[in-house]
Formats: structure tokens, sequence, C-alpha cells
């Protein structure tokens, strides 16, 4: 876990970030090691369970926003430097990734960029090993997903995987 969280940061490193959008806030625990890298980023945090925005709300900076939303519900105005998410776009179907990765890059300036960390469909069934709800979570192939992501305008690149996890950075 900390080393997907890890990989998730460092997927912004490089990145002059001033307004970041994250989607799937949950208890803050990537926002917190994604803002140490950019700490005069303004924050907009979007999550569906206001317990979890309550939690997230004591441990992140003041510079933060949030707000209860579904991923499938219109984003926040952008324009943002960066768009992350971590362990959430698998709760959504393969046509409403493919439709969030396209409202995404509709909110992101040119050159932002959208890093995405999560559970995938792995290549091989021995290495699918996060335990999931069938109904709930709905992992796709890393390929389609990386396909989704060109067809949205990105140009998208895998930075970490691990059985199956993996983090995905994709440019403008």
């Amino acid at each position: 876990f900390d080393e997907f969280q890890d990989a998730m940061a460092d997927a912004t490193r490089d990145l002059d970030a001033r307004r970041i959008l994250e989607l799937g806030t949950g208890t803050g625990e990537t926002a917190r090691r994604v803002l140490e890298l950019h700490p005069e980023a303004a924050f907009v945090g979007i999550d569906e369970s206001e317990e979890m925005l309550e939690e997230a709300r004591r441990s992140l900076a003041t510079r933060s926003e949030f707000r209860a939303a579904r991923l499938q519900d219109p984003l926040p105005d952008g324009p943002f430097d960066l768009v992350f998410s971590a362990l959430t776009v698998h709760h959504l179907d393969a046509g409403e990734k493919a439709d969030l990765f396209r409202r995404v890059a509709d909110v992101l300036r040119p050159g932002g960029r959208f890093v995405l960390g999560d559970v995938v469909v792995p290549e091989r069934a021995a290495d699918a090993v996060i335990p999931l709800t069938e109904g709930f979570d709905l992992p796709d192939r890393l390929d389609d997903q990386l396909e989704w992501l060109a067809a949205a305008g990105f140009q998208a690149t895998t930075t970490w995987t691990w059985k199956d996890l993996a983090v995905i950075s994709g440019r403008l």
C-alpha cells in the first residue's frame, strides 16, 4: 500500500501544479502525499461519502475544498493542472471509465496531467490479489484503460505496476 501511494505521488513530482483535483478523496491519504510535493496548490477533493470527506478535512491543508459527488456527476470547473484518483475508478463500468477520462481531459489545462492508480485485471489470474466485491468492483484491463485515455486525448504511460495494481500518468 505504501509503495502504491508513493508511486501515485511520484507520478506528480515533476509537475508545477497550482490547482489540483482528486477524484475519490476517501480519507485523504493520497492527497496528503501529493500535497506534500505541491504545498502551494489549491486542492479540490470529491467523494460520494460525506464521512470520508469529513476525515479528509481533518487531515488536509486549509487551502482545500471538499465536495460530495459521484464520479458520474459533472466535475468541478477547471482548469486544473493535475487531476488524480487512487483506488476509486474501478467502481465504474467500462463506458463510465471512458466517459470520465473524456471529462477529466475537459477540465485539465493544456499540458496538464491525469494520474490514475487503481486495481486492474491482471494478465495472469494468479496476480489477482486485491479482494474484490462482485458487482461493486469493476476493474478493467490496463491496455483497455490506456486505449480509453488515448481516445480522450491523453498521452498515457504506465509508471508503476504490481500484480493487479497500476499507476498511469496521462498528459494532455
